[in-house]
């Protein structure tokens, strides 16, 4: 299906909790998020309503989405019911990596096809710092219990933040020269938590470039730029929310962990899908598709939703 500026949308990200093991301090408040009854948070059948129901309205790829995803309970079963799904080509998850370790073989079995895993720093003090709780180790130990699990083209999720991590950006990228992972340097954006941040924690994307010239542009892959250092065996992307707008080309839409679709992780609009089914649903689907903003609004201030990321699904 192609929304009203003529983009075809076939990605859905689907968030299941906005519930995290970590506090990540551009994410969620130090105190976390009130816990929501089970009622409020879509069950494992609407998740995979849902999913169904985007499927038939043109979606190929679902991503798991969180808070942290491995924590909501019957994670398993979503994955599973999600999987089966005829239409549907991949099914991804973004996690923090922390529960990898024991999680990892059954998610492969549960038919995910992908992993991104997010880790901002490879420096233990830092990674503590920036989780508030976290242990750089686990994260580690869930990259290799995944490519045990035969998980392969594993992406390695990095939010750029000047002053914090940027110091680090060789030493992420050198994680391509023996290994086919995809290491994904993602800007900061101004929203939720760090809206307020000092300017210079928002860098633009370009410094990994800068700062490693031996990069050459090689295939896009969605919304991120992509490099390699030749000869290599990874890759490096870029995802450029502030510096260079990628809305002309984005083919996704959203629903969180409450059930609200959301045409962009920008705009405060939202569209309520709880309680419908079969065709009603579909064609609140499609609704939501239609409203999709030609673009957002960084540029000119910051992001127009109320939600934190983790009540979005990152």
């Amino acid at each position: 299906m192609t929304d009203g500026c003529g983009r075809t949308i076939r990605y859905l990200r689907l968030s299941v909790t906005d519930l995290c093991n970590y506090r990540c301090r551009y994410c969620m408040p130090e105190t976390g998020v009130e816990k929501r009854t089970h009622r409020d948070i879509l069950s494992a059948e609407e998740c995979v309503e849902i999913g169904r129901a985007a499927v038939n309205c043109g979606v190929k790829k679902i991503r798991l989405t969180g808070g942290e995803p491995l924590v909501r309970r019957g994670i398993l079963e979503i994955c599973g019911g999600l999987s089966a799904i005829g239409g549907l080509e991949e099914l991804c998850m973004t996690t923090n990596g922390s529960l990898l370790p024991d999680l990892a073989a059954p998610l492969k079995e549960a038919g995910v096809s992908r992993l991104n895993v997010s880790v901002d720093t490879l420096c233990p003090e830092r990674f503590s710092h920036i989780t508030r709780r976290g242990r750089l180790v686990d994260v580690l130990a869930g990259l290799e219990a995944a490519e045990r699990a035969g998980f392969t083209n594993l992406k390695c999720n990095v939010v750029l933040i000047g002053g914090f991590n940027d110091s680090e950006i060789r030493d992420f990228v050198a994680l391509t020269e023996h290994r086919p992972w995809e290491i994904r340097f993602i800007e900061l954006m101004p929203m939720g938590q760090c809206v307020g941040w000092e300017r210079s924690c928002f860098l633009p994307a370009e410094e990994v470039l800068r700062q490693v010239p031996a990069l050459r542009p090689c295939e896009p892959s969605g919304t991120a730029a992509r490099y390699r250092v030749p000869g290599w065996a990874g890759t490096v992307g870029l995802i450029e929310p502030l510096s260079h707008r990628f809305c002309n080309r984005c083919d996704r839409i959203r629903v969180t962990a409450d059930g609200k679709l959301k045409p962009c992780l920008h705009s405060e609009a939202e569209l309520s899908l709880r309680g419908l089914h079969g065709a009603e649903l579909e064609a609140a689907i499609r609704r939501g598709i239609a409203q999709k903003p030609e673009q957002h609004h960084l540029s000119d201030g910051g992001s127009d939703t109320p939600r934190n990321m983790n009540e979005i699904g990152g």
